[in-house]
Parts: C-alpha cells; structure tokens; sequence
C-alpha cells in the first residue's frame, strides 16, 4: 500500500496567494444567491396560495410546476436555459440564466414551505377577519402572512443556504463566481486539492454569515409577535 502524500494535501501559500482572485468571483456568486432568493421568494408565495386554493385551475399548474421543480436537477435547469434556449431563438447571458434557473428551482421548495407556515396558522383566524369585513388579501397580508413568516423563516434560510452553495454549480455554464475561479487556479497550478479546500472554507464562511443573520431575524420575529 503505497504511502499517503500528506504534503500535497493542501498548500497554504498557494491558498494565501490565489485567494484574492479566487474572491473577484465572490460578488457574482451572493448576487446569484440573494437575486434568486427574492424572486423566489415573490414566486413562491403566489404558488403556496395557488397550491391552496379551491380552484382547480389555480391548484393544478401550481402543483404541477412544484413537483416539476423539485423533481429535475438545477444543472438540467441552467443547461436548459443557457445552451438549449438559443436554439429556439431565446438567448440568456450565462448570469441571468443563473438567476432566473435557481429563481425558478427555489420557489418550488420556497411554496411548500409558505404553505406550511400558513397552513399552520389557526383557521379561526379567518374565519375572525371574516366577521369583521375584512377582505381575503387584507387578512392575508395584515393577519397570516406575519405569523406564518415566524413559522417559516428557519426552512427559508436553509433555502437561502442552499443556494449560496448551489451557486456553485452555476461554473458549470461559464459564471465566473468563486468556484470557477478556483478551478482555474487549480487548473493552472496543478494543485486542485488546495483550491478545494480554500473554496470549502470560503462557501462555509459565507453560510456563517447567513446563519448569524438568521438566528437574529428569529429572535426579532419572537419579539415582533408577542
């Protein structure tokens, strides 16, 4: 058995050096992230209340898209959108693929999760806004919906992770976020294991970030709703 090569395990000086090139990719790769959050987020919610209504016609294309969504890769999504709309004439630059393929993957799982949260909100809530005169939308928007974001906002920050690390896959369509740009260094220094491991530290140091965020938007939100 031959003897394992430690010393090529990871090369701190290539790391130190490389790491501001690695990091000129860093803005393209939280602005994939946050921009398809927030359009996520807005599609979602129109889904979630599609996904719960009585109408059929609401009902079936929203669960129909959600269960398409989250059943197909998100690197079928982009190669989709970046390599196989251009035949049909439809031209995306590789970054708004990016964002509008992991807008449409995270507001699948962005639904099911709104639904939940207002699904587990107390019915007589309704039925109470109801006798009162108001309005579906002003009891959803003035009564539910701040409820239901306490509910939901822990599974939407781990969406919200999700696609801080899935951006990653968005190299794979010429995004040149931090992935990417690690992948040429490795490429060039023949040391792929370093950049790896300095791409690991970075994605883990950035979800950090977001769960510190996190923790003090659920604290607010306690606060907020007692």
């Amino acid at each position: 058995m031959e003897q394992i090569q430690w010393q090529y395990l990871f090369n701190p000086s290539l790391a130190i050096d490389s790491l501001p090139y690695v990091l000129e990719g860093l803005w393209n790769t939280l602005f994939i992230s946050f921009t398809s959050m927030i359009f996520g987020l807005l599609l979602g919610l129109f889904l979630a209340l599609g996904r719960s209504s009585a109408n059929w016609l609401l009902r079936l294309p929203s669960s129909l898209y959600i269960s398409f969504m989250r059943g197909v890769p998100i690197l079928v999504i982009l190669f989709i959108l970046y390599f196989g709309f251009p035949v049909i004439g439809i031209e995306f630059t590789a970054i708004q693929a990016a964002v509008i393929g992991f807008s449409l993957n995270s507001a699948a799982y962005i639904a099911e999760i709104n639904r939940s949260a207002i699904k587990a909100i107390d019915h007589g809530q309704w039925e109470a806004s109801q006798s009162l005169g108001l309005t579906y939308w002003q009891t959803l928007g003035g009564i539910i919906l701040p409820q239901a974001v306490r509910i939901a906002l822990p599974p939407l920050s781990n969406v919200m992770l999700d696609l801080i690390k899935a951006s990653s896959l968005a190299a794979m369509i010429t995004v040149p976020e931090i992935f990417q740009h690690a992948k040429i260094v490795g490429g060039r220094e023949l040391d792929y294991m370093t950049m790896y491991i300095l791409i690991a530290l970075i994605y883990w140091a950035i979800c950090s970030v977001v769960s510190v965020l996190q923790r003090y938007l659920e604290k607010r939100a306690e606060v907020f709703m007692k």
